[in-house]
């Protein structure tokens, strides 16, 4: 299960992602619909543990995800577009 607990990201002085809070429980599929700037590729970002969060939690299985090896090695993810790190 895929758990996220009041989570929080900022860019400077604009919130990305504001106080949000949910569950994904195996065996089903979700998805992320709204309009450009709502934070869907900023909360799937955290959930691949690319972003760390600014406040809250997000775990899978009861394992925090952002730098944990282990749950990563879990997760795929395609972006659609390219994205490097800067180093």
């Amino acid at each position: 299960m895929i758990e996220v607990k009041n989570l929080t990201k900022k860019y400077g002085g604009n919130v990305a992602v504001d106080d949000v809070s949910f569950k994904i429980r195996g065996g089903r599929i979700y998805g992320f619909l709204g309009p450009n700037g709502a934070g869907k590729s900023t909360i799937i970002r955290l959930l691949t543990g690319v972003y760390c969060p600014d406040k809250g939690e997000i775990t899978v299985d009861g394992q925090p995800v952002y730098e944990n090896p282990e749950i990563k090695a879990r997760i795929g993810y395609i972006p659609d577009d390219i994205f490097f790190f800067p180093s």
